[in-house]
Formats: C-alpha cells, sequence, structure tokens
C-alpha cells in the first residue's frame, strides 16, 4: 500500500494512526471536519484535508486521491450524545459511512478497514465476548456502528469492496479527549491534571476491557493486508473494573506526585454497559497480532505524556 485516507486522522485514534503510517513510508491523507479532531496532532508530513465524511466535497477527495487503502475512523463516538440526539448520531454513522463507502467503490479502493466498537453487544451476560455472539445494542451509538457494519458488509458483497472490520475494546492512551466512547481513563487524566476528585459511576464495579492505543494502531496496520472479510476484536481479553482502575492510578498518582486522589460516586448514565471483555483469539489467527501493553505499562505512559498532548 503506497497511498492511503484516514478519516478522523485529526483525532486521537486517527492521528496515532497517521504517525504510524507515515513511519512506513506511506503517503497519508487525513479527511476531517475538526469537529473534535485537532489539526496541530495531524502529522505535518501528512495532508489534511478539512470535509464532512457526509459531504459531496469529501467524496470528490477520495474519488481524486485514489487510495489503496481507507481506514474509516470518523464518527460520532459519544454515548451520551447519540441518546440526546440520535439523528445527528444516525446521519454522521451511517449516512456518513455510505457516503466513503460509495466513494470507495468509485475510486476503486482496495480495502476498506473500518473501525466499530464493543458497543455494539450491550449486555450481554457473558464473561468473555466473541465475534459471533449477538448483537444487542443499548444505545444508539451502537446501533449506528452495527448498520453501518452491515452496510459495509453488503458493499463487499454487491460490489466487491474488501474490507476488515475492527471492533475496538476502550481504547485509551495519550490524546484521548474527555468526549466520546471509552473515555474513562481521559477523563480521570483530567481531573487528576486539574487535581480534582474522581468521578466514578455506580458502585465502581462495571469492568472493561482497556486497550492501548498504540496497540489498536497496530491491529488497524495490519489489517490493511489481513483478515478481510471478518469482523474482528482489538482487544486485551482481560478485565478491569473501574475501582481496580483507580488503584491504579492512586498508585501511579503518588509515585510521580507524592499525593493521594479523591473519588465520589454519581448515577450510573443511560446507555452505559455494565460489563464488556472482548476474546481477541481470531484477530491473533487472522492479522498475526497480539496486545503488547499491559494496562499499568499504558496507564503510565498516558500518564507522564498527558500535558504533552491536553
Amino acid at each position: 500500500m503506497k497511498r492511503v485516507i484516514v478519516t478522523g486522522g485529526a483525532g486521537f485514534i486517527g492521528a496515532h494512526l497517521v504517525d504510524g503510517l507515515i513511519e512506513l513510508g506511506i503517503e497519508v491523507h487525513v479527511l476531517d471536519n475538526l469537529s473534535t479532531g485537532r489539526s496541530e496532532r495531524v502529522n505535518p508530513r501528512a495532508i489534511l484535508h478539512i470535509s464532512d465524511i457526509r459531504s459531496a466535497e469529501a467524496k470528490e477527495i477520495i474519488t481524486h486521491v485514489k487510495p489503496d487503502a481507507l481506514f474509516h475512523l470518523a464518527a460520532q463516538a459519544d454515548v451520551q450524545h447519540s441518546v440526546a440526539d440520535p439523528n445527528y448520531d444516525m446521519d454522521v454513522n451511517v449516512h456518513g459511512t455510505v457516503n466513503i463507502l460509495q466513494a470507495s467503490r468509485e475510486a476503486d479502493v482496495k480495502k476498506f478497514i473500518f473501525a466499530s466498537t464493543s458497543g455494539v453487544y450491550g449486555n450481554l451476560e457473558k464473561e468473555v465476548l466473541t465475534e459471533q455472539d449477538p448483537v444487542q445494542p443499548i444505545s444508539f451509538y451502537g446501533l449506528s456502528k452495527i448498520t453501518a457494519e452491515q452496510y459495509i458488509a453488503l458493499y463487499e458483497r454487491f460490489y466487491g469492496l474488501s474490507y476488515t472490520i475492527l471492533r475496538f475494546a476502550n481504547v485509551y492512551g495519550p490524546g484521548q479527549t474527555v468526549k466520546g466512547e471509552g473515555g474513562v481513563i481521559a477523563i480521570f487524566m483530567k481531573q487528576l491534571a486539574d487535581n480534582l476528585s474522581l468521578p466514578i459511576n455506580g458502585d465502581g464495579e462495571q469492568t472493561r476491557d482497556f486497550v492501548y492505543v498504540k496497540d489498536v494502531v497496530q491491529a488497524l496496520i495490519a489489517a490493511m493486508t489481513q483478515g478481510t472479510g471478518n469482523i474482528l476484536h482489538v482487544s486485551t481479553e482481560t478485565k478491569t473494573s473501574i475501582n481496580n482502575l483507580v488503584k491504579s492510578l492512586r498508585t501511579l498518582h503518588i509515585k510521580h506526585k507524592s499525593t493521594d486522589l479523591q473519588v465520589f460516586h454519581r448515577p450510573t448514565k443511560a446507555g452505559d454497559i455494565k460489563h464488556s471483555c472482548l476474546s481477541n483469539a481470531k484477530t491473533r489467527n487472522k492479522l498475526n497480532w497480539q496486545p503488547q501493553y499491559p494496562i499499568e505499562l499504558g496507564l503510565e505512559e498516558t500518564y507522564l505524556q498527558w500535558g504533552e498532548f491536553s
């Protein structure tokens, strides 16, 4: 692959992905409307196109650039926003995806890689979820992402557009904002930076599968040439409760700042999932990939680099 487009490349995961692709010597074009992304985060060696994924302009950019691969990361990713405004959520995540798919078809893109979410499963009562488990989203965000997945599969069936769909666990790392899916670690980091208490929704016993952004980037890059026609999990297959996350952060805060942290509890939010842990066995096989960052290592890197990105 010599030339790629990354939609949402000015965002958290997208900016890290762009850096990784640039390091491989690939020509990278970023398509982002900067509604949540920031232009200063885009690698200066990438080519930034400021445009909305729903627009005719975005479609024209893709057909003109004619990338070998397209990474579709741009999305409305805030669960609470999706509950408050499901029409906007659908417009960005479904209509926007279809627009990018059609442009990719016309540009003869060789591979379409889509960033999806563990949120498609909802609150399935299962210890570790596999890609074969039923999808039962409990937020409009989760519903819009599974709908986009189905459009992608049908574009392959009708038009031969090759794809890999990656369902992310809770991604975290330097540069993450307090808004969007899986942002609890970013929320905690900002609170610590501002010398404020950490907010815990409910009893704190809810669990998440936290995967470090550098591991996610390696999975995305592997998907350029592997895993075609598959839905795959990008995860650690490890459950971490919010309470245990706070314990790890307390240890870090005392180590680096010589001070303790405080917490407070607030009600659980509508659309929040109680437990989420994803099997990555299929991904290890199809992408020849495995996570390299345990939560302790990823948290410390995020903690130490927080001020550089915030």
